[in-house]
């Protein structure tokens, strides 16, 4: 999972895609980079890791330019370094090309075999540099055609943003996957993952970019080509559940508003009537507890403390990062829980170390009862599509029952909520949605590398 940006059209291009990142932070903290594109079609980069900071910034005020593409990193596989932060930027015969991507391609290995075999050299071990590849081989014209034949090669989740001379497109896959976003500031064009890095820069929403659709803007305006023909939406359900910002709007819903159902069927399926109050897994379960708080007639508390200069730490790259984050970024409130029977709303578990070490926190802190919630299904299985989950063995619903689970994580009682209330509670559901983690429902061919994605995700 990354956050993609791009901007076409305006005098503050660059410092605008860096204004939209930090509202996709969330999306992914490995790496940051924006692409500067000035009027000549030159491509400028500056890519770091780690997140944004002073120093990032400084380094994009010497490298303006009228169009931009930004991208914050979440590796779902391939190694965290520099090689692998985009966007990617190349030069081909036509000019400078430059990609950022939010997915995971399921016959990348396969594609990048056969490039490698016809010449092609490859600087980083991404998925998302096989789509540029592709771009380089292609004879179509314009741009739009030169995109849509490459991805016509690829099978899987993307959503991307690509620059080629002085057009900027939008693509997403015929799935729609991931969410895109399009807005306008002045005469600009803006893309975005999600509505909140349009809010940042004060852009107007116009509407998502549609599945199968590419949209192409220069100096002729803005054009769109339905790419590909229609087929099942397989859009990712996690994205309501954990991975977009609350305030946010994506897939044409609302992100606080559907946790906060996700939350009440929750209490509905499994109610606490042994409870005093209910308190989230601070940020992403918030709604979530809002709602099953509302159902219940039980007050909401606030009974976590999180650090907010401690990133997400279901997307930390390694298990020792995700535990040692665990210590640093939790605070219990003890005179919120000190005897008292509390239920706590997380959103999923996947691992289950993170939510054990939560249930030692809270009964630390004198709780009496701990009760544990989770507003979406039993994760069950690897996600191919843009999600860290790369091994059944390493996902506690797929290994342990719910009694196993509930002695492990030290809980007095555990309730999921179901699939079908999860996918009854988001917006347009219930029908559309890709939940092949939580159901093994996988809409493609697993990838035949046995290490999922041996040359995985750039996002």
């Amino acid at each position: 999972m990354c956050g993609i940006v791009g901007v076409h059209g305006h005098a503050d291009a660059t410092h605008l895609a860096q204004l939209g990142l930090y509202a996709l932070q969330h999306r992914g903290q490995e790496s940051v980079g924006v692409v500067s594109i000035d009027d000549a079609g030159r491509a400028r980069a500056v890519r770091s890791m780690g997140t944004l900071n002073d120093s990032f910034g400084q380094e994009l005020a010497k490298v303006p330019g009228t169009s931009a593409v930004g991208h914050t990193r979440y590796s779902t596989a391939g190694s965290s370094t520099i090689e692998n932060a985009q966007p990617v930027v190349a030069r081909s015969r036509g000019g400078f090309i430059t990609l950022a991507h939010n997915g995971n391609l399921v016959n990348a290995g396969e594609l990048r075999m056969k490039l490698e075999e016809e010449g092609s050299i490859f600087a980083s071990n991404a998925d998302s540099e096989v789509v540029v590849h592709l771009l380089a081989k292609s004879s179509e014209q314009p741009p739009a055609q030169r995109l849509a034949d490459a991805l016509r090669q690829v099978e899987g989740a993307y959503s991307l943003i690509v620059a080629m001379g002085d057009t900027l497109l939008a693509a997403r896959d015929p799935r729609g996957w991931r969410p895109l976003a399009m807005g306008q500031i002045g005469d600009a064009v803006v893309f975005a993952s999600e509505t909140c890095a349009l809010d940042i820069i004060g852009a107007t929403y116009i509407r998502d970019v549609a599945p199968g659709e590419i949209v192409s803007a220069n100096g002729n305006g803005v054009t769109s080509m339905q790419a590909f023909p229609s087929t099942d939406l397989r859009r990712c359900v996690f994205e309501y559940v954990y991975f977009a910002r609350p305030d946010s709007r994506v897939f044409g819903g609302s992100v606080d508003r559907a946790r906060r159902a996700l939350g009440r069927r929750l209490a509905q399926e499994f109610p606490a009537p042994t409870a005093d109050l209910v308190f989230s897994v601070p940020d992403s379960s918030n709604s979530a507890a809002l709602g099953f708080a509302e159902e219940s007639n039980l007050p909401y508390e606030l009974a976590l403390i999180r650090n907010h200069y401690v990133g997400r730490t279901f997307i930390q790259p390694t298990q020792a990062g995700r535990d040692a984050k665990v210590k640093v970024k939790y605070n219990p409130v003890r005179e919120v829980l000190d005897g008292k029977s509390v239920v706590m709303v997380d959103d999923s578990i996947v691992r289950g170390t993170t939510t054990r070490g939560l249930v030692a926190l809270v009964r630390a802190a004198g709780a009496r009862e701990v009760h544990l919630r989770v507003s979406s299904s039993p994760v069950t299985g690897p996600c191919y599509y843009g999600i860290d989950t790369p091994s059944r063995e390493e996902l506690i619903a797929a290994t342990h029952t719910i009694p196993e689970i509930e002695a492990h994580l030290g809980v007095d009682s555990l309730g999921y909520l179901s699939l079908d209330g999860m996918l009854e509670s988001v917006p347009s559901g219930p029908h559309g949605f890709c939940h092949a983690c939580f159901s093994g429902d996988y809409p493609t061919a697993p990838p035949t590398d046995p290490e999922k994605l041996k040359f995985g995700c750039g996002c």
